[in-house]
């Protein structure tokens, strides 16, 4: 029974909680930057290159051949895809480094936001009564 009371204080301290939502959240904001990426940025780039899908890109090494009555594929270095997974990396990296500047720039107005400073105590008995007591000296 202590295994699972270990497991069950362990599952609920807050930075396991905050990881699992950071994860989901994490997960949710990777498929909007593909999308992003697949469907916004991409296409017009594709477009500039001659309507080039650069997933289609590829070296053919070896072409496909028949031996036998049977069809072997062709030999291909697929360097496309790396560069569409390439691209995808560099948007993905830039879109994060903007969230997190832009967050980065809130904490920062947070913090120069000039903090208005308290009001001095009123002055208490003793120094009323001492101040009353060198104003009459000054008269004398």
């Amino acid at each position: 029974m202590s295994v699972i009371k270990e497991f069950k204080e362990f599952a609920m301290r807050g930075n396991v909680i905050d990881l699992a939502v950071g994860v989901v959240i994490g997960g949710a904001f990777g498929k909007i930057v593909a999308s992003l990426v697949a469907d916004v940025i991409m296409p017009p780039i594709g477009l500039l290159i001659g309507g080039v899908n650069f997933t289609d890109l590829k070296w053919e090494m070896k072409a496909k051949e028949v031996v036998d009555g049977v069809e072997q594929a062709a030999v291909t270095l697929n360097y496309g895809n790396f560069l569409q997974v390439t691209f995808d990396f560099i948007i993905v990296a830039f879109a994060i480094f903007l969230f997190v500047k832009g967050i980065n720039t809130l904490n920062k107005k947070k913090a120069e936001a000039p903090v208005t400073p308290a009001a001095p105590p009123a002055p208490s008995k003793e120094e009323l009564l001492l101040t009353e007591i060198r104003d009459l000296l000054k008269k004398k």
